[in-house]
């Protein structure tokens, strides 16, 4: 656990209490046993962060599913021992969070098994501002891979850059001259074979039909440039067509919806 993840779960509770839990202030000070359970089938994903975040308030935990567990309806995530009051002041940022984190991992592990080994699912930024670091964690524990956690990290060119810029050519040359590794966004063929040409890395095939990128990668198997790049296929893809792109040939899939939109589990603390 990286010391930002900390000090955002701090935040995050903090955030929740404002001055004070002046509800769970009227309680008599005892020491109680509570456990999270589940509600529905699931992956279980946060829970290493929701037992920091008991920490935090000097709780002690056991966690009984690790992440990336297969959970059942009433079944016991997690159990916590403490302070009454400590206790129910964290229970609704534990459950945000671990309900968040657990409907991603699970629609990431869904969409994971309708799609080829070799071809892997990659999450966007397409992230809940201030969850990016979470959100990404939870596509891991699903069996997703991050993608670029952050813009500082890779050199991507999309649309709006090239709108923005002279050219997609004289992008892609700026990108080589300072940068080894670089991603390009095209919406066509014969673009598709320019970066390829010009060395990109990654070439992302943008709202492209399955017969579309059937297409492409033959035409850049035809000019020996298969190969050379990896292809990512992205655009409106969800668990009705993934399967018809992963049996496309593509290295990756990117799906923006495993992150911004989350079907959360249904988790509850008992006491």
């Amino acid at each position: 656990m990286s010391f930002n993840s900390k000090k955002q779960l701090s935040q995050f509770l903090a955030e929740d209490i404002g001055k004070g839990d002046i509800t769970s202030a009227l309680l008599p000070k005892k020491r109680i046993s509570v456990r999270i359970i589940s509600r529905e089938h699931a992956i279980i994903a946060g829970t290493t962060y929701a037992k920091e975040i008991f920490k935090l308030k000097g709780c002690r935990v056991n966690i009984l599913k690790k992440d990336g567990s297969k959970i059942k309806p009433n079944q016991s995530i997690m159990t916590i021992t403490g302070n009454a009051s400590k206790i129910l002041t964290c229970e609704r940022t534990v459950l945000n969070l671990l309900t968040r984190m657990s409907g991603i991992a699970t629609q990431t592990n869904e969409l994971v098994q309708k799609i080829p080994k070799k071809t892997k699912l990659y999450a966007t930024r397409k992230t809940a501002p201030g969850l990016r670091y979470f959100d990404k964690e939870a596509v891991e524990v699903g069996g997703g891979k991050k993608h670029r956690l952050r813009l500082d990290e890779m050199v991507m060119i999309k649309d709006n850059h090239i709108a923005v810029g002279d050219s997609l050519l004289s992008l892609i040359k700026k990108a080589k001259r300072k940068y080894k590794k670089f991603e390009v966004e095209v919406e066509n063929t014969s673009d598709a074979v320019l970066a390829a040409e010009e060395g990109a890395t990654i070439i992302m095939l943008d709202n492209f039909s399955p017969s579309q990128i059937k297409k492409t990668i033959q035409v850049l198997k035809n000019k020996k440039l298969r190969n050379s790049v990896m292809l990512e296929a992205s655009g409106g893809i969800n668990s009705k067509n993934i399967f018809k792109y992963g049996q496309t040939g593509v290295d990756i899939i990117s799906v923006g919806s495993i992150t911004n939109s989350v079907n959360g589990i249904d988790l509850s603390l008992e006491v």
